[in-house]
């Protein structure tokens, strides 16, 4: 199956589609080192989507689409990604806006202000049983998570194009561990992303089935393996610029190099071989600032008005 098929019954499959410009709502503002942190929402597949709007002092006109991680911390979301708490390493909010880059950094279903039991950032006790819920109560009525956390991430797309700061041609989209793989998916079925940045994720089905590790809820996608796995999913994404990153002990982007082989097929053949790169570390599943920082470089260096985006 060709690219243009195999989207196409991805597409199918996921029940995805590329929405018009969503209703975004600002509805709090603070002043911040470098840029303004604005509190609002957008109009999402199954209602308002809470998110976090980080506005440069100085745009460059590119945008990002920031996707937050899992870590079985349900209570947070976009607030690690911009910087207000969790870990500092997945704060790649503030870095991208002072270096002029829009970004929008979403709560995904079941996450921070999206769980069932209210907004806030205090964990609750039910929080892995209420986003357990978010999966089951959809399959029992014929639906897919998946369907609503890329749909909404599309939404979120195209926010950020609607912005009179973003230009169309200069947007990108990123994530670690759980982030990472819906970076993959979005990027692989929506063409409006410029450029994609998963870290953590890049390993397919199979090598987790034979490894017993653990699917996170919004990848339980039945009927998957009968169409592709995640390598082929890479391959979607060429000839646009995209960065894997890994590491050696990351069961999650266990079999990464392999896949990206693949991958890198696909790419020669779209005369666009240095447009997939893959940093393989030393080490574990959390980021380290070495690989933070090599995440923030990459997404600034495409982005740019000089780079391969803005060229």
């Amino acid at each position: 199956m060709d690219a243009d098929g195999l989207r196409s019954s991805l597409t199918e499959l996921l029940h995805f589609a590329v929405p018009s410009a969503p209703n975004l709502v600002v509805r709090a503002e603070r002043e911040r080192d470098g840029y303004v942190e604005q509190v609002v929402s957008y109009t999402g597949v199954e209602g308002d989507v809470p998110a976090l709007l980080l506005l440069p002092e100085h745009p460059c006109g590119a945008g990002v689409l920031a996707l937050h991680q899992h870590n079985s911390q349900w209570h947070l979301g976009k607030s690690e990604v911009a910087g207000l708490a969790g870990e500092p390493l997945q704060a790649f909010g503030p870095a991208l806006a002072r270096a002029g880059i829009v970004v929008l950094a979403p709560d995904a279903v079941g996450f921070e202000d999206r769980r069932y039991t209210g907004p806030g950032i205090d964990e609750r006790e039910d929080d892995w049983l209420q986003y357990s819920n978010e999966m089951a109560y959809r399959l029992l009525s014929g639906r897919l998570l998946i369907t609503t956390v890329l749909g909404d991430g599309a939404c979120g797309l195209s926010a950020l194009i609607a912005d009179e700061r973003v230009e169309r041609s200069r947007v990108g989209v990123l994530g670690h561990s759980y982030g990472g793989n819906v970076t993959i998916m979005l990027a692989a079925l929506d063409e409006r992303v410029s450029c994609a940045c998963a870290s953590g994720s890049a390993c397919s089905y199979k090598q987790r089935m034979l490894d017993r590790t653990g699917i996170e809820f919004t990848h339980v996608i039945p009927g998957i393996l009968e169409l592709t796995d995640i390598g082929q999913l890479l391959e979607l994404i060429a000839p646009r610029p995209l960065l894997l990153l890994s590491a050696t002990e990351d069961r999650y982007s266990a079999d990464t190099p392999q896949i990206v082989q693949g991958a890198a097929r696909a790419y020669r053949e779209a005369g666009a071989p240095q447009a997939l790169e893959h940093h393989r570390a030393q080490g574990g599943h959390t980021l380290t600032k070495e690989r933070f920082d090599t995440i923030i470089d990459w997404v600034i260096a495409q982005l740019s008005e000089n780079g391969s985006m803005g060229s």
